[in-house]
């Protein structure tokens, strides 16, 4: 597979992340240091996925096959369903969601990337056997998750800033969208 292929499946795996990084810009109507880290995290783990599942594709595809969009779904719908309580429980006990946090970054950027395994396990059946086969794809889709990531932040805040959403509650619903996607595309395929 070629370059163009390979940044189509990067354009693909990074669109998770993308969506997860315009209800972050929503959320917190401003970039701040926090865009690079979520950047970072999102582009690292996108292209740790399809290394972890090169790797195991010949040991452990099929128990990963069999639960990888369940752990992927589970999490998006925690993260997104915690959001969306603490957005109708409203108040002062109601803790709001931070997507500065170290944990809810790590949190969201594993769960986006999970899906990203079954691209691993692809790449034997695209001719990659040797790491410095994988290097390319892999540098190109953590690049192309990158700028996603930061360009999806832009945006949100930029809808953040002009209209008044309740974030928090469209946030969760979202990501817990993205989590039910991810389980009806491995269901259904």
């Amino acid at each position: 597979m070629g370059f163009i292929g390979f940044l189509f499946i990067s354009l693909a795996l990074a669109m998770d992340c993308f969506s997860v990084s315009i209800t972050c810009g929503i959320i917190q109507k401003r970039m701040g240091r926090q865009v690079l880290l979520m950047a970072v995290l999102f582009g690292f783990f996108q292209a740790l996925m399809p290394f972890v599942g090169w790797l195991a594709a010949d040991l452990f595809r099929r128990q990963i096959d069999a639960y990888d969009h369940w752990i992927a779904f589970a999490m998006l719908v925690f993260i997104g369903g915690k959001m969306i309580w603490n957005a109708l429980a409203g108040g002062d006990e109601a803790k709001p969601f931070d997507p500065s946090s170290l944990k809810v970054l790590l949190a969201l950027a594993m769960a986006t990337s999970i899906d990203a395994l079954a691209v691993g396990f692809s790449f034997l059946g695209m001719g990659i056997r040797s790491f410095s086969d994988a290097v390319a794809p892999l540098v190109l889709i953590a690049l192309v998750s990158f700028g996603m990531s930061v360009i999806g932040k832009y945006i949100g805040v930029r809808i953040g800033r002009r209209f008044n959403f309740p974030a928090e509650l469209i946030g969760g619903v979202i990501l817990v969208g993205i989590g039910v996607k991810v389980l009806v595309s491995h269901l259904c395929a």
